[in-house]
């Protein structure tokens, strides 16, 4: 069964984040994803959050920028989730946006370097090693959590990705790949194609769970608002991309993704999306039963 969610968008203020968290986990949702988008909310305090509002809902954050954060420190976050609610925590790193690297003189010369690094620390840490290590960016001297994450738990970290060498890396060094709502169908299956190879170049058999975000309009207005936010996007010359109308149209897309190699599809409402509250319900109760 293709997986199924909705994004909380930083353009709402985190106190929003309550009432729609608990009413995503009421309504069924299976996950809420959640931006740390500069200069907004963090992503792993809000996280936590949810989590500790809701019973049943996955939370996924898609991305912590790793040139923000000591691969220690997000360690310690993430195993402390992972150990507080066991099963639904669902953790992505990647590049971040360059320009605001560069804003809080974050940026480095070697994005790839520095990712490839952080997962390999950070998936480490999260199995419960003892790691050494001096590398281009990551240094760590006889590091281990105290607190790891169960070993039989789901502590897979996934990457965004966007380019060939990244989603290359992502099938070598992550556990699961990231994809933004500018990826297309076409775009999905040369993405996962660029993973398996990663993936072959490093022996790895395990899962690799592939998440597609989806730009989603739905209402009267649904197509202007879909296209304003492409063109601000710089995207509108793409076919295929987003879904604006009925649930019917909207799941249509989500089978077509999943065609293409998606395993979950996180459906991703407008900035200027009108109802948060409802784009959930609409997700939940229309959508949902139309997604096999």
């Amino acid at each position: 069964m293709t997986g199924l969610g909705a994004v909380f968008r930083p353009q709402l203020p985190p106190e929003r984040l309550r009432d729609i968290a608990r009413l995503a986990d009421e309504a069924g949702l299976e996950e809420l994803w959640l931006w740390e988008d500069c200069f907004r909310e963090g992503g792993l305090a809000t996280a936590a959050a949810a989590l500790a509002w809701t019973e049943r809902v996955r939370v996924g954050v898609g991305l912590l920028p790793v040139p923000l954060r000591n691969v220690a420190i997000t360690a310690m976050e993430v195993a402390t989730l992972h150990r507080m609610f066991p099963g639904r925590a669902i953790v992505g790193v990647g590049h971040g946006v360059q320009d605001w690297m560069g804003q809080v003189g974050a940026r480095v010369e070697s994005p790839l370097t520095l990712l490839r690094e952080h997962l390999d620390a950070l998936r480490a840490l999260l199995r419960g090693e003892r790691i050494t290590t001096r590398g281009r960016y990551v240094s760590l001297d006889d590091v281990a959590l105290d607190w790891p994450p169960a070993p039989d738990g789901d502590t897979g970290v996934l990457a965004g990705a966007t380019g060939p060498r990244t989603l290359r890396l992502s099938g070598e060094a992550a556990d699961g790949t990231i994809l933004h709502a500018g990826t297309a169908p076409d775009g999905v299956r040369r993405a996962r194609e660029l993973i398996d190879a990663g993936r072959e170049s490093a022996g790895r058999t395990d899962p690799h769970k592939l998440v597609v975000y989806l730009l989603t309009a739905t209402g009267p207005d649904a197509t202007a608002r879909l296209r304003a936010e492409l063109t601000a996007e710089g995207l509108d010359s793409v076919p295929d991309l987003g879904a604006a109308g009925d649930a019917g149209t909207v799941a249509k897309a989500v089978e077509r993704l999943a065609e293409a190699g998606a395993d979950t599809v996180i459906l991703q409402p407008t900035g200027d999306e009108p109802d948060p509250e409802g784009f959930v319900r609409f997700v939940t109760e229309e959508v949902r039963p139309l997604v096999p």
